[in-house]
């Protein structure tokens, strides 16, 4: 018998589960959108162990908290499958490759000042993630906008994000109140017979409630005790203890509180965050808050891991006693560690709660306009990134109370053009997976970078 109760479907150990999560792990290129989209076909279609409406309502519950939405629900899914070592094996893994190679990148780019023996392989890659990022779009979007209600919040939530400015935790805010107001009530859980015709039935974890949801508040803040404890430690002893440079302290302190504030991933603190690292810190140089994004980017895991590059470049220029690349690698660990350990924090204190009231229909109702919320918010990070993979410029253009990005049209790249259309090609008739499309995609590339062509 399943967690969930599926009878005959296969319950994965632990040790079984991982090379799946190393899977979506090094699969998880383009952002949110293409991370989810991958989590999604490879969690819900190919191996059934999370059905279609557990799904969203995680992705709705990690919306509402602060950092990587991605990597929350990668570990409360994970949880939700093998409790606390089941969510620290997902989302850990969720993070580890993008920390090496982005770790490898920012030794390259301080040895070395530039990067282009990996750039026509960065090139190539934004044509495969773009392509992979549209495909989730248009997978998700069918499964998650069920009525014209759920498609009119969408798109209000886009035209807000991308040509008002409005930051996204007043997004899912207002959306959540709309969720709330209007009395949106959710669909309600399916019958058996529903289930099946719908392809609903037969999953690990279904619509029955698991036994560690049922946690109590006392459970709840044990835990939160504990990684609390386990997060502001070592950041509170890097801060009174003496060290071998005080930078240590400055950056587990600096990211400890963008930890807390960071709603809407990487983008929302990327402003604020530069203007820190250059003009209050003089860890950055102006120009390299773009660099280590263009890095980030083209990299698996969550986007926010940019700020590993920060806190790395901060090391490196102000080491103290230790040699600088030692210094820059401790220092981007640290960051790393103080961004995602509040993660673990609100999934593991969290996720019993929401467990519990997931039959609210109050909850229910505004985690279902969120998750609505949500496709508008993803549509807006994948114009963003096609028009900066297509195009060499872009402006903003005042259309009364709107500013909308434009395009420069002479600055479309033909190249970029070319590869993202075969991408598209390759994912959406061909049925390409993604891996196999990210690969084709970074020898053509390669190889147009090497002849001049791009």
């Amino acid at each position: 018998m399943s967690p969930a109760g599926a009878p005959g479907l296969p319950n994965p150990t632990l040790r079984q589960a991982v090379p799946v999560w190393l899977r979506v792990a090094a699969l998880s290129f383009g952002g949110p959108a293409g991370q989810i989209a991958v989590m999604h076909r490879i969690l819900v279609e190919e191996r059934r162990w999370i059905s279609e409406r557990r799904f969203l309502h995680g992705l709705g519950f990690c919306t509402l908290l602060p950092g990587p939405e991605a990597q929350q629900l990668a570990t409360y899914i994970g949880w939700l499958m093998h409790g606390p070592a089941g969510g620290l094996v997902a989302g850990g893994l969720f993070v580890m490759p993008g920390l090496l190679a982005l770790m490898g990148l920012s030794w390259l780019y301080v040895l070395y000042g530039t990067i282009d023996l990996v750039a026509g392989l960065f090139f190539g890659l934004k044509a495969a993630v773009l392509a992979i990022v549209l495909h989730a779009l248009w997978r998700l979007g069918g499964r998650a906008l069920r009525g014209r209600t759920d498609r009119l919040i969408a798109g209000a939530a886009f035209v807000a994000i991308f040509a008002l400015a409005v930051p996204f935790p007043l997004v899912v805010v207002v959306a959540g109140v709309l969720g709330l107001v209007l009395g949106r009530k959710p669909a309600p859980a399916p019958t058996p017979a529903e289930a099946a015709a719908a392809g609903e039935a037969g999953f690990l974890i279904g619509e029955a409630m698991l036994p560690r949801e049922r946690a109590g508040p006392a459970d709840s803040l044990r835990v939160g005790a504990l990684w609390l404890a386990i997060w502001l430690l070592p950041v509170v002893a890097l801060l009174v203890l003496p060290g071998p440079a005080p930078v240590f302290g400055q950056v587990a302190l600096f990211f400890s509180k963008m930890a807390v504030v960071t709603f809407g991933g990487a983008y929302a603190a990327l402003a604020y965050v530069a203007q820190q690292a250059v003009e209050h810190y003089g860890w950055l140089r102006p120009g390299e808050m773009l660099d280590g994004l263009g890095l980030a980017e083209t990299t698996p895991g969550p986007l926010i891991m940019v700020l590993q590059f920060v806190g790395f470049l901060a090391g490196y220029r102000a080491p103290g006693t230790l040699p600088p690349l030692l210094a820059g690698t401790l220092a981007g660990l640290l960051t790393t560690w103080v961004t995602f350990a509040p993660c673990f924090l609100w999934i593991f204190a969290g996720a019993p709660l929401i467990g519990r009231l997931r039959g609210s229909r109050l909850l229910a109702g505004a985690l279902s306009a969120i998750t609505a919320a949500v496709a508008g918010v993803i549509l807006n990070l994948a114009v963003w990134f096609g028009l900066r993979t297509l195009f060499g410029a872009v402006r903003t253009v005042p259309l009364g109370p709107l500013r909308l990005d434009v395009p420069v049209l002479a600055s479309l790249d033909p190249a970029a053009l070319v590869l993202t259309l075969l991408a598209v090609l390759a994912v959406f008739r061909l049925n390409l997976g993604a891996l196999p499309t990210l690969a084709l995609c970074a020898g053509a590339g390669m190889l147009l970078r090497l002849s001049g062509l791009a």
